[in-house]
């Protein structure tokens, strides 16, 4: 790999961190409306997951190729949400905003990217069922890195 796109790769790395620490310090705190350990709720997540999300996030959640390197348009193809991309490190707060209001939204100058807002198509449970899909994919170690990782934003934010 060159030293410009390792660059690239790294720029947008700490740009999706960047967005991390934003929801997880100023964003508003969303509440998981459904059971996310309840297999119904999985399985309606991963319908939701293949209608809406698996045409650039991959049917076996794999991502886009060369995900972390910018595109000619500035933005990074769409992250794989299976175990070998970056969702497992963010906490549910800002996996939900980030799904239901976009990137576009975060207001983050220099801040490029396909994602959508999925507002008007998604209800909230349908949002943290497809979370839930995401997340029931991942090794325990993963699960329980994140579970975490929203502990301590639902901490800082009662602070």
């Amino acid at each position: 790999m060159s030293k410009t796109k390792a660059f690239i790769g790294g720029v947008g790395v700490v740009g999706v961190l960047g967005i991390g620490f934003y929801f997880m310090t100023q964003g508003p705190q969303a509440q998981a409306t459904v059971d996310q350990s309840d297999p119904v709720v999985i399985a309606e997540g991963q319908v939701v997951y293949q209608s809406y999300c698996a045409s650039c996030h991959g049917k076996g959640l794999e991502g886009q190729p060369k995900w972390q390197e910018k595109k000619a348009d500035g933005t990074l193809p769409a992250p794989p949400h299976n175990k070998d991309g970056h969702t497992w490190h963010h906490a549910d707060n800002m996996l939900f905003n980030y799904v239901k209001s976009g990137a576009a939204s975060l207001g983050i100058e220099g801040f490029k990217s396909g994602m959508p807002a999925f507002k008007p198509m998604l209800k909230d449970k349908q949002i943290w069922a497809a979370l839930a899909y995401i997340k029931s994919t991942w090794p325990e170690k993963h699960r329980a890195r994140q579970a975490m990782a929203t502990q301590q934003a639902q901490s800082q934010s009662q602070n």
